[in-house]
């Protein structure tokens, strides 16, 4: 088996490689060449070479900002779900688990259909949805400590019962609406899509959170590695199962209101990627989840490009993409871990 550090460099090859053909690839297509050019000239100073205005326009203002944001979506949701599958003991959570996207996806809607916070002009979607998430992690929070200590089982609960509340929450929204075109864009976002991104507030903040987080979850990796064991071993070895699922929760929850208000409901990433990592270079947080934000990042980036793409010059959402690759994946997962004696 390779070991992480030469999984690690053959994975960042791969998203940069994935990053140069993001931002080339499209309705409009633009060399590599060009777009390494107009990249070392923005950053560098490089002399400029031949290229068009609107090519220009196309990689920097356009393109680079949306494989940066998928980039950073796409580490976030693969970490996060790698801590959540380590935190609740279930091979098959993933950062939608908790509800968070569900809260995102309300205050989202109540943006769009109804002009919540429309003072915010620009930031008045992707503030109103971190807001839900905020929301939504609250609840599962307070719901799962109000029965005494915040185990793996009573905080799958909350969170599913919590998801289902503002899922039926953002379809009453939906359904009260009278703007069709308000509906369609509520549905196209629930879906994900990285259209918004751009040279902003939002894909600064977003990036640090997402970077921040990365950093604080490995950091923890030992403590994951014992919770990830079983709440007595980790007893054993001096932590805490009830306040260290706690500041997970804090983590994860901030960093996938950040991602979810960006990007919308993208979902599979955070349950299929983190296997693959795992497979890799093992069952150590240390060694994986480096690994697997680098994975992330470079799944999403692809699936964008698949996603503005196969259709052109339509878009698909990409958590269509997503969903076509992540669910026969999660029939295999299902297919493999079977009841022992059936």
């Amino acid at each position: 088996m390779r070991s992480a550090r030469g999984w690690s460099a053959a994975v960042t090859v791969a998203l940069v490689v994935s990053i140069v053909g993001g931002i080339s690839l499209g309705s409009v297509s633009v060399s590599p060449d060009t777009v390494l050019s107009v990249i070392g000239h923005r950053l560098f100073g490089v002399p400029a070479a031949t290229w068009s205005g609107a090519e220009e326009s196309i990689v920097w203002n356009v393109r680079l900002p949306r494989v940066l944001l998928g980039a950073a979506v796409g580490a976030g949701l693969v970490v996060c779900g790698a801590v959540l599958q380590a935190m609740v003991h279930n091979v098959l959570a993933d950062p939608y688990l908790l509800g968070i996207s569900s809260g995102a996806s309300a205050g989202a809607a109540a943006a769009i259909l109804f002009g919540v916070a429309g003072g915010l002009g620009a930031y008045a979607l992707p503030l109103s949805a971190f807001l839900g998430a905020a929301i939504a992690a609250a609840g599962v929070f307070v719901l799962a400590r109000s029965g005494g200590r915040m185990t793996s089982i009573r905080l799958v609960m909350a969170g599913v019962a919590i998801g289902y509340v503002l899922s039926a929450t953002t379809s009453i929204l939906v359904f009260s609406s009278d703007s069709p075109e308000g509906s369609r864009s509520v549905m196209f976002w629930l879906l994900g899509s990285l259209s918004l991104a751009q040279w902003n507030t939002t894909l600064l903040v977003v990036t640090g959170i997402v970077l921040v987080s990365i950093c604080v979850l490995t950091l923890w990796s030992r403590n994951l590695d014992a919770l990830s064991i079983g709440d007595d071993t980790a007893l054993t070895l001096g932590v805490a199962p009830g306040r260290f699922r706690v500041q997970l929760l804090a983590v994860v929850s901030l960093c996938v209101g950040a991602v979810v208000a960006s990007s919308g409901a993208i979902g599979f990433v955070g349950l299929v990627v983190p296997h693959l990592a795992r497979r890799l270079v093992g069952a150590s947080h240390q060694r994986m989840l480096p690994l697997a934000a680098l994975l992330g990042a470079t799944f999403l980036v692809a699936a964008d490009v698949i996603a503005r793409t196969v259709w052109s010059p339509r878009e698909l959402p990409i958590g269509i993409v997503t969903a076509l690759i992540g669910a026969p994946f999660l029939i295999i997962l299902v297919r493999r871990f079977h009841a022992p004696n059936s």
